[in-house]
């Protein structure tokens, strides 16, 4: 993939709190930041340097992460190669120390001197605890982090647009405008995202992870569920749980998803 700006990227090198990555068509990695590979070592040590980035590059998620994981990327990047972009999405990602944070991601299509879409592109970022940073997102930081913070429970627009300072007209066209999705279809993708981890790491039942990831009821989650992900809950959970790479976490454990 030849592209006059990929000389730019080494500024991502210099950001300590972004993790920054170029893929192509097929998905394989063909270029990551300073960050990324720091966070790679963590995972697979014995490689640093010139050494960790040798066995990235040329390699896809289906040989980095687990295969989970690696759907839900390979997802991403098929939606991205059609035209779409990732914007501004809140997660909940896994540390090598076996913690979770929050990180905010975006992702875009890659094209060359034609137009022609060739690849993805993508960085990731950890959320402070204190909040969602400002600036890249304004406006809607106070919203973004009452989804991040009470996703448990029932959020609706018109709280999410008071918290905003704006009408409930006015938030719905902005956000939308802002993240290419309505404030709920925001809040289920995050809901889902975070049962999905749930349904992998932990032993809750269907019923459980349902509460704790804010559904209604169990019906309702396993509907959304089968809609985002081809597979329902429990196809989901015995698909992947022996792939997963790390120890079912008993139930009191289930809460850090």
């Amino acid at each position: 993939m030849n592209n006059p700006f990929f000389h730019l990227a080494g500024l991502f090198d210099f950001l300590d709190d972004v993790l920054a990555w170029v893929k192509d068509r097929e998905g394989r990695y063909l270029l990551v930041n300073r960050t990324f590979l720091l966070n790679y070592t963590l995972n697979h040590p014995g490689g640093e340097g010139p050494a960790a980035e040798a066995r990235i590059l040329g390699q896809t998620d289906y040989d980095l992460s687990p295969s989970f994981l690696a759907d839900q990327f390979r997802s991403d990047d098929e939606q991205v190669l059609a035209g779409y972009r990732v914007v501004n999405r809140i997660e909940r990602v896994g540390q090598p120390d076996g913690a979770t944070n929050w990180n905010i991601t975006n992702k875009i299509p890659v094209c060359d001197a034609k137009g022609r879409i060739i690849g993805t592109a993508g960085i990731t970022r950890t959320l402070n605890q204190e909040g969602i940073p400002g600036g890249t997102i304004s406006g809607f930081e106070p919203a973004l982090a009452h989804m991040r913070d009470h996703y448990q429970r029932a959020i609706t627009n018109q709280q999410l647009a008071a918290i905003s300072k704006m009408s409930l007209r006015a938030f719905e066209r902005q956000f939308l405008a802002a993240f290419h999705l309505t404030p709920q279809k925001y809040l289920r993708k995050l809901r889902l995202r975070i049962a999905s981890r749930a349904l992998i790491y932990t032993n809750e039942s269907l019923a459980e992870v349902a509460l704790i990831s804010g559904f209604a009821d169990q019906s309702h989650f396993s509907r959304e569920f089968r809609r985002q992900f081809s597979r329902t809950p429990r196809e989901y959970r015995e698909h992947y749980q022996t792939t997963a790479g790390v120890p079912v976490a008993k139930t009191a454990a289930c809460r850090q998803f």
